[in-house]
């Protein structure tokens, strides 16, 4: 064999081995992110990071408190695609940047990766509260982006679902479209707390904790971010600074006054001693908009069980999708009834709530029967026709999300459309 045709072979040989290494590469997929990162269960001192992958690997997250300087490693014991780390023992109210890792490689990384743990102590706190948001549409888009507008460089500390994140039937596929690809800027840095609303329960049962709802999200059922434990993840309440939330399930589990939901909510919101307390789940006690809280039965039984066990804990703010309208109530209480049984002697506070008009609803600081301001806020992915309810000071057929600021014994609550604009806004003032 002569000197030429040693080479050509080499050269021969060489090449279908870099043939046969790419078809070998091509047929192993390389490991990517399908689903999030996104923010469960955050506290004072641990918080969940999820997200998923399109081949099973085990995950990873770096972090620390400099974008360039991730210190620490938490890693998961299992090789999976759906991922959750639980990162423990971190400092209270500081900000701390992330990665994601799935086996030796990063796969995501960047700046806008981060998350602030909750405070100890009250801190100026920014809440965002969607309702009806999981239409995956353009008015979904365009309500995401007034609030952004809105909010500007202000970080969004925590944000609510009311319920409906999901249409038609809260499926997989519906959840990518509604949730993940819809805000996935947001579900990066600020935590997420969902209430379960009907098209939820479409693919997800309450009773057995399964369904895509179920194994999305983390609520803490064990107490682990305050509150009373309640050993579902139907309902729960958590913590946040100064604030204690509470969420409902008031669709798939039992309603009865006497009955497990109800008897802890009573428990719960007896125990806490935060300055504020709010509660939210998806079916309105009160609303005249594409629901009728007079007619449907979700809707009248939160409205004559679970309000008197609210209101007789001093339950400021009360926050429910379900219909497509904007509607808020003056500050009442005692109101358990059909429209046409309200009167004003339910009113606390005839006025609009708004200091630069009739003055700020006053509260006193813990006391039972004093007030609670009861909202709808189910026009984040649609808005439909609204009839005036005698509990309301104002009713919008409008797109767009609620903003509440939270300041020492300060709550500020703004409705924002879906240009960015002011539509509605009250204070609440404690002590």
């Amino acid at each position: 064999m002569s000197k030429d045709s040693s080479f050509d072979l080499l050269e021969v040989q060489t090449a279908s081995l870099t043939q046969a290494t790419a078809k070998i590469e091509n047929r192993t997929p390389k490991s990517s992110i399908i689903r999030g990162p996104y923010l469960q269960q955050g506290t004072d001192s641990s918080i969940i990071i999820r997200w998923a992958t399109n081949i099973p690997a085990q995950g990873s997250v770096l972090y620390g408190t400099e974008p360039h300087k991730l210190l620490f490693k938490a890693t998961e014991t299992a090789i999976t695609c759906d991922h959750t780390v639980k990162l423990q023992e971190l400092e209270s109210d500081t900000k701390y940047y992330y990665a994601i890792a799935t086996s030796a490689e990063v796969t995501q990384s960047s700046e806008d990766n981060f998350f602030v743990t909750a405070p100890k102590q009250p801190k100026p706190t920014r809440i965002w509260v969607v309702g009806d948001s999981g239409r995956g549409n353009d008015i979904a888009a365009q309500v995401r982006d007034g609030y952004l507008k809105f909010t500007g460089t202000r970080h969004t500390d925590l944000w609510l679902m009311l319920g409906d994140n999901a249409y038609d039937t809260g499926t997989w596929d519906e959840y990518q479209q509604g949730v993940f690809e819809m805000y996935p800027q947001i579900l990066r840095n600020s935590v997420l707390w969902t209430a379960i609303g009907n098209h939820d329960a479409g693919s997800a049962s309450s009773e057995w904790q399964t369904g895509p709802y179920y194994e999305l999200f983390n609520p803490p059922t064990q107490g682990e971010a305050g509150g009373v434990p309640s050993g579902t993840a139907a309902y729960y309440s958590f913590d946040y600074g100064n604030i204690h939330f509470i969420c409902l399930d008031s669709y798939g589990s039992d309603r009865a006054s006497t009955g497990a939901m109800l008897t802890w909510a009573a428990e719960d919101a007896a125990e806490s001693d935060k300055d504020w307390q709010i509660a939210f789940w998806h079916h309105p006690p009160y609303t005249k908009g594409s629901h009728d809280s007079d007619t449907e039965i979700e809707l009248i039984e939160m409205r004559e069980r679970a309000l008197p066990v609210l209101e007789a804990a001093g339950v400021d703010l009360v926050l429910s999708g379900h219909s497509h309208s904007y509607e808020r109530s003056y500050l009442i209480d005692g109101h358990y009834g059909t429209s046409d049984t309200f009167t004003l002697q339910m009113m606390q506070d005839r006025g609009s709530g708004q200091e630069d008009n009739s003055g700020a609803y006053q509260k006193p600081s813990d006391a039972a029967h004093t007030g609670t301001v009861y909202i709808v806020a189910g026009t984040s992915a649609r808005a439909d026709e609204v009839s005036p309810h005698p509990a309301m000071h104002t009713s919008l057929s409008i797109p767009g999300s609620l903003v509440l600021d939270v300041q020492e014994k300060r709550l500020d609550v703004t409705f924002v459309d879906d240009l960015g604009e002011v539509q509605d806004y009250f204070t609440m003032k404690k002590g």
